[in-house]
């Protein structure tokens, strides 16, 4: 369920879900949660099931139950719309953490940032801290490492009896981090592999690790660890 890697001499480990936890700083990071938008649809008629309000909140209780962490930082995009019924489940959520929560405004967080501050949430336009560059939307730099969002990154993956899948995925580039959407009906945007990217795909409950080596636009399930 997690995989862990050195970047920029500070340890992140990845969890099946779509979170990092940076270990010194005991810190998760989660993006794009796009809470609302499962109401959002049932409200104009989308076949949605209802359970599927939960899931997100599952997961949150279950990742600080796991990792514990001082701080959770959302990088973006964690309201989906206007505010509706998941609202209320996000304040419930929030007065039961134990942890420091941090919103990195991304273009989606339309709601007013003092919903969030009476929640005693901090909302920051981007983060510098220690080695990295915290933003919603991925960015270049060459001062520090950043770690985003917003894309939902996911790869094509191909085997030798021609199999074929699109899985959700951590994309590691050579100063860039992009977190996978942690948000339940969320949908993804496939990456065409770059030479020297690596991915660290969501299968399930597993994590695979895989680096692009060649020029191929699908990376071969074949690739070790």
């Amino acid at each position: 369920m997690t995989y862990s890697v050195e970047i920029s001499g500070a340890t992140f480990t990845f969890h099946s879900w779509g979170a990092a936890y940076w270990e010194e700083e005991r810190m998760l990071l989660i993006s794009d949660l796009h809470l609302g938008k499962i109401m959002h649809f049932r409200k104009y008629g989308a076949a949605v099931p209802r359970l599927a309000l939960l899931e997100n909140f599952r997961r949150l209780e279950k990742l600080e139950a796991q990792f514990k962490p001082a701080t959770i930082c959302f990088l973006g995009d964690l309201f989906h719309s206007h505010k509706n019924r998941e609202w209320e489940l996000f304040q419930g959520w929030t007065y039961g953490s134990k942890a420091k929560l941090i919103l990195v405004e991304g273009n989606h967080d339309i709601l007013s940032p003092l919903l969030y501050e009476e929640l005693g949430m901090e909302v920051l336009p981007e983060w510098n801290i220690g080695p990295f560059w915290l933003t919603h939307h991925p960015a270049e730099t060459d001062q520090k490492f950043n770690i985003a969002g917003h894309i939902h990154p996911a790869v094509r993956l191909g085997g030798r009896g021609g199999q074929r899948m699109r899985l959700p995925c951590f994309y590691l580039r050579s100063n860039q981090l992009i977190l996978p959407s942690f948000g339940a009906f969320t949908g993804s945007h496939t990456i065409t592999p770059e030479a020297g990217d690596r991915f660290v795909v969501l299968a399930g409950d597993e994590l695979v690790a895989l680096e692009q080596r060649g020029k191929k636009k699908t990376l071969s399930l074949n690739q070790p660890s």
